[in-house]
C-alpha cells in the first residue's frame, strides 16, 4: 500500500531492486507530504522479483523437509514497535485467510522486517540487493489511511500479491485507490486462492531447483 498514487492506487530474502509497492496519496494535505506516484511496469516487476527472491529462500532452507504441507515464514518487527499491535493484527489475518504459508515472529532466522519511519514515499516493501528484505511503515500514511490495511497490504506483497489500483475496496490489494475512508484489512477470495496457488506450486517449484 505505497502512499504513493492512493487515487489508483520469509524466512526472506531478496535480490534485486529497490521498493515495490506502496498506498498512493491524492488528498490536498496528503499531496504536500507525499511524492506523486503512479504504477508502473518498473514496480510490477520489482514485486515479482522480490516475491520470487523470497520463495527462494524459502525454498533453500526447506529443502531438508520438502514433503511439509505449509511454509512458516520468519520476520522481525523489533524495528517498528509503534505497529506492533498492526503487525500482530496482519500476521493474524494472513494466518487465518490461507494455509499453504504461515507468518511467525522471531528474530532469529528472520527473513524480512518491519520498519517504520518518515518517508515521502509512503510506506513499502523493498530488497536491498543483497539477500534481505522489509516492509517500511510510513507515520504520516499510516495516521492517515487505515493503518491496519496498510500493514496487511504490504504483507500481501511478501506474500505475492500484486497491486490492483483500481480495484474497489473489497480487494485489499487495491491500497488507497478506493480513498482514506476504506478501513477492510481483509483479503478478498481471489487474493486468498492466489496466495494459496502461489505458495504450494510456487515452494514446490523453488525447491526442484535446490535440491
Amino acid at each position: 500500500m505505497s502512499k504513493r498514487n492512493l487515487s489508483r492506487s520469509l524466512s526472506v530474502a531478496a535480490v534485486l531492486g529497490l521498493t515495490v509497492a506502496g498506498l498512493g496519496a491524492n488528498s490536498a494535505s496528503a499531496a504536500s507530504s507525499y511524492a506523486p506516484y503512479e504504477g508502473s511496469a518498473r514496480e510490477a516487476k520489482a514485486n515479482k522479483a522480490f516475491f520470487e527472491a523470497v520463495v527462494k529462500a524459502v525454498a533453500e532452507k526447506r529443502a531438508a523437509n520438502p514433503g511439509a504441507k505449509s511454509v512458516t515464514v520468519v520476520y522481525d518487527a523489533s524495528g517498528a514497535p509503534t505497529f506492533a499491535r498492526q503487525i500482530a493484527a496482519s500476521t493474524s489475518i494472513w494466518n487465518s485467510a490461507v494455509s499453504n504459508v504461515k507468518l511467525q515472529q522471531g528474530s532469529s532466522g528472520a527473513s524480512f522486517s518491519y520498519r517504520e519511519g518518515n518517508d515521502r514515499r509512503g510506506s513499502y516493501a523493498s530488497t536491498d540487493g543483497r539477500g534481505k528484505g522489509y516492509i517500511f511503515l510510513d507515520y504520516a500514511q499510516n495516521k492517515e489511511y487505515d493503518s491496519t490495511r496498510v500493514t496487511t497490504h504490504e504483507t500481501g506483497h511478501v506474500l505475492g500479491l500484486p497491486d490492483t489500483y483500481d480495484g474497489p475496496c473489497s480487494q485489499l490489494m487495491s491500497g488507497g485507490g478506493p480513498g482514506p475512508s476504506c478501513t477492510n484489512a481483509q483479503p478478498d477470495a481471489a487474493e486468498r486462492g492466489k496466495v494459496e496457488k502461489l505458495w504450494a506450486g510456487g515452494l514446490a517449484k523453488a525447491l526442484n531447483k535446490v535440491r
